[in-house]
């Protein structure tokens, strides 16, 4: 411990796991726009919706005016088995960087699914339980994902259906064999299961998948069999109201010892982790309380925030899912087959689209050999190893420090560490052997999906 001022770790009891989840929309004075259905462009109703969410989670992603929304009895009871997660202070980093900043990480990789995915996942499966439903279908990429909800099923005895992004499911087959073992199904994707499946592959033959293609699939799945619904484990409203308790845990944690974060950083894909971590933070901003410097940070491959469009697009490839307005490449892009599949989405989650366009956030994009070098040094110092989607926060958290180093200034950053890193050998094995590549598309590849945005009126 350094001058014995804050353990290396900060805990909350357990009696002070939240028990509501923060709904960030209600405190927005300009909301994010609706999802608009695709036939008629008028918003969704959740009578439009009901064939694809479970009833109670619809209600949820169209709810922004309640602010503070009851975390189920049930579901309490199953987060004390993983929960609280701690907050952990940097020492041994901050001391190999020589900075003056203080760092802190929000650890969301204590628990079998290796994420803070599980934190949606076992609410998703809950209240399709509670429906009387008979299954659910998802998407994942690097597998995390897929994995919370196959051991949330498995809990409440609920059949799971995941297709899983192709390059995943060849890269980490233990990610998917952990899945099968908690009864899952897992289905590469694009594949020929579905009729989507087949068109995708018809049009890009060979194509290692995407989180687009993977959610066109599901969805199928989902709508044409009875009893099943269709769950999401980023993106949507609903997915971030409940990963709140991320940041509702790392707030309090931090207020035990009166650390206030100057900075706040989250690696960005579909936006589960980054708005579950600043939604508390972030309601402070908005209420006029407090200021904060948030970043959202994502892969230069799949530079949606940085690179892309603020316009109504698909949230899937196969074009079978509402219109959303967020921050996209196109429903057609397919990034490279980097190493951070969970990070390898064509658009933004519309909570945050709507707060970085009002400036309340900032956006960055990293390559991914320079994200290797980061996740390397934090796991000789701080003794964990970090998923590669984790380390875009840990090389722009250590980038910040340096710059401190540089300035003399006394910063205090917060940053998500949002699961480990033990299904990405085969990643870090390219990068110790030194074969890893950076790919930045160029302007003419994003054109290329962004060219198949729907040409939808903007002031919808």
């Amino acid at each position: 411990m350094k001058n014995n001022e804050i353990p290396y770790k900060i805990y909350l009891d357990e009696q002070e796991i939240p028990k509501q989840w923060y709904n960030v929309r209600a405190d927005m004075k300009k909301k994010p726009a609706p999802l608009l259905n695709p036939g008629t462009l008028e918003p969704m109703t959740a009578q439009d919706l009901a064939p694809v969410f479970c009833d109670e989670l619809v209600k949820q992603e169209l709810d922004d005016t309640t602010a503070y929304i009851d975390i189920p009895q049930e579901i309490q009871d199953y987060y004390k088995t993983y929960r609280p997660s701690p907050v952990m202070r940097a020492y041994r980093l901050e001391e190999k960087l020589q900075t003056p900043a203080k760092i802190y990480y929000k650890f969301e990789g204590n628990n079998t699914s290796g994420s803070h995915k599980l934190n949606s996942a076992i609410a998703q499966a809950y209240y399709a339980k509670k429906q009387g439903l008979k299954g659910v279908t998802t998407e994942t990429g690097a597998g995390q994902w897929g994995t919370a909800l196959s051991m949330a099923c498995a809990y409440l005895g609920l059949d799971c259906d995941v297709y899983m992004v192709k390059v995943s499911y060849e890269q980490k087959p233990f990610r998917r064999e952990v899945m099968r073992t908690y009864g899952a199904k897992v289905t590469p994707s694009p594949s020929m299961t579905t009729e989507v499946g087949k068109k995708i592959l018809a049009e890009h033959p060979g194509t290692t998948g995407s989180l687009g293609c993977a959610i066109s699939e599901a969805v199928e799945a989902a709508v044409t069999r009875e009893g099943y619904r269709y769950v999401l484990g980023s993106v949507l409203n609903q997915v971030l109201l409940h990963q709140s308790i991320i940041g509702l845990e790392a707030k309090a944690a931090l207020d035990k010892y009166g650390v206030v974060p100057d900075i706040i950083i989250g690696c960005a894909g579909g936006g589960s982790n980054l708005g579950g971590l600043i939604s508390p933070f972030m309601g402070e901003m908005l209420r006029g309380e407090r200021d904060y410097r948030i970043i959202a940070v994502e892969p230069a491959s799949c530079p949606s925030l940085t690179r892309g469009k603020y316009v109504y697009d698909f949230c899937d490839t196969g074009m079978v899912t509402p219109l959303a307005k967020m921050y996209t490449l196109g429903s057609g892009f397919i990034p490279s087959a980097n190493h951070a599949g969970g990070l390898r989405y064509h658009g933004m989650s519309p909570v945050i689209s709507e707060l970085f366009h009002q400036g309340l956030l900032e956006a960055c994009s990293v390559e991914q050999t320079a994200v290797f070098e980061a996740a390397e040094l934090f796991a000789r110092e701080e003794g964990i190893l970090p998923a590669p989607e984790s380390a875009h926060a840990i090389r722009v958290a250590m980038d910040e420090a340096l710059r401190c180093k540089e300035t003399g200034e006394e910063k205090t950053i917060l940053f998500g560490l949002t699961g480990t890193g033990y299904f990405d050998m085969l990643a870090y094995e390219k990068f110790n052997n030194g074969v890893m590549s950076d790919y930045i598309p160029t302007d003419a590849d994003l054109e290329e999906g962004l060219a198949g945005i729907p040409n939808i009126p903007q002031n919808q």
